[in-house]
């Protein structure tokens, strides 16, 4: 008899060690990826101007990013569009995860795979977010990128490195 209601015990026992062991783990994990996502910046240097930093998102377009910009510095000629953003071509495409988004100043956006976007007001859509330059008003970029055309250089974060 006593052998019958220990196992059920043993067994419970068991598995809350295992389930305890597994989220410890998993919690660890999560720690990781929270800190590499932390440091996770890019800079954004503006032609004759000023240099920002954006934290990047954590999906398949950023990495695909990130690993473009471990080989070199990528420069993006960017046009004005529709007194909201500053658009213009990666020279090569990146891998999609659009989603309805409504962007706000600093964003950094993908679209149509090959094209980075930089808002400097709102609009709505399906995008992909690459990441946020945190802090900065639309006013504030719009002075800093200029009414027409601008050039940009997109580089890794010397703290990512």
């Amino acid at each position: 008899m006593k052998r019958f209601v220990l196992k059920p015990i043993v067994l419970v026992f068991a598995f809350l060690s295992m389930a305890i062991s597994a989220f410890g783990q998993s919690n660890t994990t999560n720690n990781k990826n929270n800190r590499q996502m932390e440091k996770s910046t890019m800079k954004l240097k503006i032609e004759g101007g000023r240099t920002f930093t954006a934290t990047l998102v954590d999906n398949s377009s950023t990495k695909a990013l990130k690993e473009l910009l471990a080989k070199g510095d990528i420069t993006v000629h960017m046009e004005d569009y529709a007194s909201m953003e500053k658009v213009g071509s990666l020279g090569t495409s990146l891998p999609r995860n659009d989603r309805p988004t409504t962007t706000s100043a600093g964003d950094l956006i993908l679209y149509q795979g090959h094209n980075l976007v930089l808002y400097y007001d709102v609009n709505s859509w399906n995008f992909t977010r690459l990441g946020k330059i945190e802090g900065v008003s639309g006013k504030e970029l719009l002075d800093a990128l200029g009414r027409g055309d601008v050039t940009i250089t997109l580089s890794m974060d010397a703290d990512n490195e």
